[in-house]
């Protein structure tokens, strides 16, 4: 009788006459010409929209879990936040072609790694790569204190920072420049030759660098520069990778094209360590890179050559073109879900004349490129990038149960300090295992062979990227599997003077970042 209770069919509401599953296709049935939506909600954040046909029949596929659970609690609607469409929510089973039941309440899944998660390939040497950041500057000092105090407070020591001011009239900016000189090379143009001549002289003067174009109007937070170059190597075809944002046109969360306010309390750090945590690593693709954070490889570069300054002089579609031009030549471009940049908009020229140029841009790029906006429209709602606004709709949501996310940090073997104020995940071997834990918890495992090491080894490297290692503690360095892995992504290895300290803000305060590991490795265990 219990068992019969817990598999209680749900009870549709009209107009909505039934729903169906069958592990990965959900279908609905409503009253012919009754509703013009129904809006799909998951664990209580609205997920994906869906139109009904003439016949009221309606179905969405789950090409793979959106929270990375086995399970998820779904609630149709009439509409985005419109009435509910059954009597509660009932629990979708993914991959399980079972009836739906009635949810039992339970509490909703953490956020997981997605199976469709797309990892820099293994043994890549991603940090390699040099990278120079390029800020063009023309006025709004306050906000471009704000954007070079972020760039530096979160630069990698190999990265270079060119910034490059467009002759500004505000006098603020020289000496704010002149106190930027103590970390980048500041540049100057005789003369106002607007954004995109600006950015073209930078990545001229970086040489044979990558470039991250970044607004200076924008202010990353931790792990911003490690996110998009690993998004921008996750497959030799990606030209560039751009940030998401909190106001950023098609590349603003959850919400496009709109401003996203962040949680009560929460500062850009806090929102770019979430996404960083839990957004994941899908990598919707779009036709076009936004030019307000996004990464170039240098490659892509010499293959398409630099921004068209003639036909954008003052920004405004250069990125556009640029990025149909790589699609001429068969190169994609990402969107890095889980780098979130925070941007002001349009604080240069006032919004009536990023309007002006905006509509000048899209004349252009509509003549030269007849397909963008649907291939723009094609993408834009892709089921990878329905799955990224979801999974921020669902970071912001729990922000007042989680509190303010936390530094995800990696200790290897025994000894690994219990911080309240970090996560300290445990790399440990277990007999012929190696052990992922955090929190009393194993995560994930893997057998050890030592006569086939390499498997253990890619474990361990698909670990560091679905995990969200930020830092890897270290007593002393000794060259281990896990240095050399962390050195070959990018993720720094900080040696720690005293593991037993009170908090991991006392032991970090003292630490030092040790230079990437480089010794091919042994045929030690990773843990």
């Amino acid at each position: 009788m219990f068992g019969l209770l817990r598999r209680a069919r749900p009870v549709p509401r009209a107009p909505l006459l039934d729903l169906r599953w069958d592990g990965r296709e959900l279908r609905l049935a409503c009253t012919p010409r009754a509703l013009a939506a129904i809006a799909l909600e998951l664990d209580g954040c609205h997920f994906a929209t869906v139109v009904p046909d003439a016949d009221g029949r309606a179905r969405f596929a789950f090409a793979f879990a959106p929270s990375g659970a086995a399970s998820a609690e779904l609630l149709p609607r009439a509409g985005r936040d419109g009435a509910a469409l059954a009597a509660g929510p009932v629990r979708l089973e993914f991959g399980r072609a079972r009836s739906l039941a009635a949810s039992a309440g339970s509490r909703r899944a953490p956020l997981a790694p997605l199976a469709a998660s797309r990892l820099v390939p293994f043994g890549r040497d991603v940090a390699a790569r040099e990278v120079v950041v390029v800020v063009p500057v023309h006025n709004a000092p306050a906000l471009v204190e704000r954007c070079l105090a972020a760039v530096r407070a979160h630069l990698d020591p190999a990265t270079r920072v060119i910034v490059i001011d467009d002759a500004s009239t505000d006098a603020a900016i020289a000496p704010l420049l002149a106190r930027a000189a103590g970390f980048a090379r500041v540049l100057r143009n005789d003369s106002n030759r607007g954004f995109t001549a600006t950015a073209n002289r930078g990545i001229a003067e970086a040489g044979r660098a990558d470039v991250v174009l970044l607004n200076a109007d924008a202010e990353v937070g931790p792990n911003w520069l490690a996110g998009l170059r690993r998004a921008a190597y996750a497959a030799d075809d990606i030209a560039s990778a751009t940030a998401v944002s909190d106001n950023a046109g098609a590349f603003s969360v959850p919400e496009l094209e709109r401003d996203n306010p962040l949680p009560p309390a929460w500062t850009t750090e806090h929102a770019a360590r979430a996404n960083w945590l839990h957004a994941g690593l899908a990598y919707p693709e779009l036709p076009t890179g936004n030019g307000f954070c996004m990464y170039l490889r240098r490659d892509a570069i010499d293959a398409v050559g630099v921004l068209d300054e003639a036909a954008f002089p003052q920004g405004y579609g250069e990125e556009n073109d640029w990025s149909q031009r790589a699609a001429q030549r068969g190169l994609r471009h990402v969107v890095a879900g889980n780098v979130f940049v925070r941007h002001a908009r349009s604080a240069s020229f006032g919004e009536a004349r990023r309007a002006a140029l905006g509509r000048a841009g899209m004349a252009v790029l509509r003549e030269r490129w007849p397909q963008y906006e649907s291939d723009v429209a094609r993408t834009l709602f892709s089921y990878e990038r329905l799955v990224l606004d979801w999974r921020v709709r669902r970071i912001r949501a729990d922000a007042g149960d989680r509190g303010v996310p936390l530094q995800r940090l990696l200790w290897v073997g025994e000894g690994a300090p219990a911080w309240r104020d970090a996560e300290v995940w445990n790399l440990r071997a277990n007999g012929a295992r190696n052990e992922l834990v955090h929190a009393g918890r194993v995560v994930a495992a893997s057998e050890w062979v030592a006569r086939d090491p390499e498997p253990s080894y890619r474990a361990l490297w698909d670990w560091l990227q679905l995990h969200a290692i930020e830092a890897l503690l270290v007593r002393e360095p000794r060259a281990s599997v896990a240095e050399i892995l962390c050195g070959l992504l990018g993720i720094p290895r900080l040696r720690i003077a005293d593991p037993s300290a009170r908090s991991a803000t006392e032991a970090l305060r003292t630490a030092e970042c040790l230079p990437p590991a480089r010794v091919p490795p042994t045929s030690d265990s990773p843990a």
